[in-house]
């Protein structure tokens, strides 16, 4: 079964809009998906409509810190209403522009000539403001040579242009996804600094483990997957697009069905 429960539009930091973006799944033969933008609801706004027989689940990816790492949480079935996820949701659109800011200054201050204009042209709709948007200015200004020489070289930690995130925490965000009807599922624990982070998550009221993904090898796989089943967590996956110029790859990954039917049997009415 190809499906994508992971994928990022313009209204964030993709670079397709929500219809270009539903288009793309069904070219590439998605049975199932949800855009998953960071720190907004907004593509689910837009009017977009996916192919006829498609299912699209509602997601969102909220950016949250937690014991220095950067730990990344799927909501999935989330309610499009006033819910406690907006409010999460508005506070951490404040903070990534507050961010973002900082980091243009610090790039001012270590001699490169960006301005916080240039990195709102490279965010066009979206609202929430984040690291891409920096890197995007600075390569339009031909002061890097591409997306990541950006963020090796000058906003990763210990970089002129880094800026530690004060985001939600998991906990926090895992909370709101539930209080808004939705499944909180960890993104990509295989980018984690520190793997014993799932565990602890477990307890907080995590449900679910995105256990496919692009990065993830097969031994990933494997040890997601058992630490999943252990815990009666719902397994998912996706392919984390945004621009084809550097996610090659595309959207859409195959899964067996019975890894994500669990899944689908709570998102899927």
């Amino acid at each position: 079964m190809r499906v994508d429960f992971h994928s990022h539009t313009n209204q964030s930091d993709g670079s397709l809009d929500p219809q270009e973006l539903a288009n793309f799944m069904a070219e590439r033969g998605v049975e199932a998906f949800a855009i998953s933008d960071h720190d907004s609801l907004a593509a689910y706004e837009s009017g977009f409509e996916p192919a006829p027989g498609t299912r699209v689940i509602t997601g969102i990816e909220i950016n949250t810190t937690w014991r220095e790492n950067e730990v990344h949480v799927l909501g999935y079935g989330v309610s499009l209403g006033e819910s406690p996820l907006r409010e999460l949701i508005a506070n951490n659109q404040r903070e990534r522009r507050t961010r973002a800011e900082m980091m243009v200054d610090r790039l001012r201050r270590a001699g490169y000539s960006i301005t916080f204009d240039d990195v709102l042209r490279e965010a066009g709709p979206a609202k929430p403001i984040g690291r891409p948007h920096v890197a995007k200015a600075l390569v339009r200004g031909g002061m890097t040579s591409g997306i990541e020489s950006a963020f090796r070289d000058l906003l990763r930690r210990g970089k002129p242009g880094y800026v530690p995130q004060f985001y939600a925490t998991p906990q926090g965000a895992i909370e709101a996804v539930a209080a808004s009807g939705g499944i909180p599922v960890l993104a990509h624990p295989g980018r984690l600094r520190d793997r014993a982070l799932i565990e602890a998550l477990v307890p907080l009221g995590l449900r679910g483990l995105e256990v496919f993904y692009p990065l993830h090898d097969a031994r990933d796989v494997a040890e997601f997957a058992a630490i999943a089943r252990r815990h009666g967590l719902v397994m998912t996956a996706g392919a984390d697009f945004h621009d084809i110029r550097y996610h090659t790859g595309g959207v859409g990954i195959d899964v067996d069905e019975t890894a994500i039917r669990p899944f689908l049997d709570l998102v899927l009415h």
